[in-house]
């Protein structure tokens, strides 16, 4: 399958390497390829500069936003949340009757640690993404988890949860597809239900920044118990 992972930081890269894992065809996405490739600083998170990681995964090629999304069957969408509807709009028509997973949190660091989200309760980003968009398939999966699980629920040595939410039933299979060939089990993939219910997806978030600082590891993820 012919995959675009829009966004260059870890989450980007993670899929992106975890999909060309598997065998997909994957290009990743950003506004600049120059400015991009021109960073020598590791990020705000300490990871080493897109350069030195593309070094080491020369068969994944970085082209623009729009590049990336035209050739692509599905893109991903894992650019910083309060950008990624100006980035989506640089892939323009890209988009257009696609696939679009939409693994981004809306995070606000404009008052600094921890951020608030910047769209809540009525609203999500994934909804935003859908209503800009209509024609795309928009589902909303993976952000309340760390970018390594996402790739390898394995790394926990039990069974844990991934939801998505969307409106479009053959999209949802689609990501469901992609998350059985990372190892994620049939009976761990929730269905939340259309797309509304990002909202508690994303609303995740702040729960999971606390537990990051009360545990010191992003190694945690969420697990359902029924009676």
């Amino acid at each position: 399958m012919r995959i675009a992972v829009l966004g260059t930081g870890i989450v980007g890269r993670t899929l992106a390497e975890g999909l060309a894992g598997q065998g997909h065809e994957v290009v990743m996405g950003t506004r600049d390829v120059s400015e991009t490739l021109a960073r020598t600083e590791p990020d705000a998170m300490g990871n080493p500069p897109f350069s030195q990681w593309q070094t080491e995964h020369s068969d994944i090629p970085l082209i623009t936003f729009a590049e990336a999304a035209v050739q692509a069957e599905v893109v991903i969408n894992a650019t910083a949340g309060i950008a990624s509807l100006a980035a989506l709009e640089a892939a323009g028509s890209g988009l257009e009757d696609k696939v679009l997973i939409d693994v981004a949190n809306p995070l606000d660091f404009s008052k600094g640690f921890p951020p608030t989200l910047s769209v809540a309760n009525t609203d999500s980003l994934a909804e935003q993404i859908q209503r800009a968009f209509p024609s795309s398939k928009v589902v909303k999966s993976l952000s309340h988890m760390n970018a390594r699980l996402m790739i390898d629920p394995g790394r926990l040595p039990e069974g844990h949860e991934v939801f998505l939410a969307g409106n479009d039933d053959s999209a949802k299979e689609t990501l469901r597809g992609l998350l059985k060939e990372f190892g994620w089990q049939d009976e761990h993939i929730i269905d939340l239900g259309s797309i509304e219910a990002a909202r508690g997806i994303e609303m995740m978030l702040p729960l999971w920044l606390s537990l990051l600082g009360k545990l010191s590891s992003a190694d945690f993820s969420l697990k359902l118990v029924t009676t």
